[in-house]
């Protein structure tokens, strides 16, 4: 699938934009991704790994126009490094918001047995049980945060504990009964 850029073809855009500009943006259009590779490299100075025509075209039209025109002024500049900088980015949300409790105060889950209890399921011909714990599952005298992770022990892929032991079902349709 092609995509390709139009620029809008009005006198006063072309002239505002300049002619050699248009001229040039009209021609990245045509090239291939190594010509674009290669345009990229003289007008950035550097190599770009991006193998994505209309990206490049993209970056590049900017680049062209930025060269000619002048780029953000030196006050944006400043502004967006302030910006990037005051910015507090979470790569994950903390542990209470999934869970709409702080992790002190955290509610068991209701499908779980009492702490003590042992659940036990066959699999492949063995016993697999398993010791519930205050805080985790007791496991072939290995502690683990979850169901899940024993069930992955267990079996060496990856399992919804819970529906492994036992402990919920699998919904018959989505959004059914």
């Amino acid at each position: 699938m092609s995509v390709r850029f139009t620029p809008v073809r009005t006198e006063n855009r072309e002239e505002s934009m300049g002619k050699s500009i248009a001229a040039e943006i009209r021609e990245l259009q045509d090239m291939t991704v190594p010509e674009l590779q290669a345009r990229y490299r003289e007008l950035f100075g550097e190599e770009t790994r991006s193998h994505h025509k209309q990206q490049l075209f993209r970056k590049l039209a900017w680049r062209v126009q930025e060269l000619a025109e002048g780029g953000l002024s030196e006050r944006a500049k400043a502004r967006a490094r302030e910006i990037a900088n005051e910015a507090d980015i979470r790569v994950q949300p903390p542990r209470e918001f999934m869970n709409g409790a702080p992790s002190a105060t955290r509610v068991r889950d209701e499908r779980l047995p009492v702490p003590g209890t042992l659940i036990e399921r066959e699999y492949k011909g063995r016993v697999v049980s398993v010791r519930v714990l205050d805080k985790g599952f007791e496991y072939e005298g290995r502690t683990y945060r979850s169901l899940s992770a024993v069930a992955r022990e267990v079996t060496g892929t990856n399992w919804i504990g819970m529906l492994f032991f036992g402990l919920a079902r699998h919904r018959e349709k989505r959004g059914g009964n």
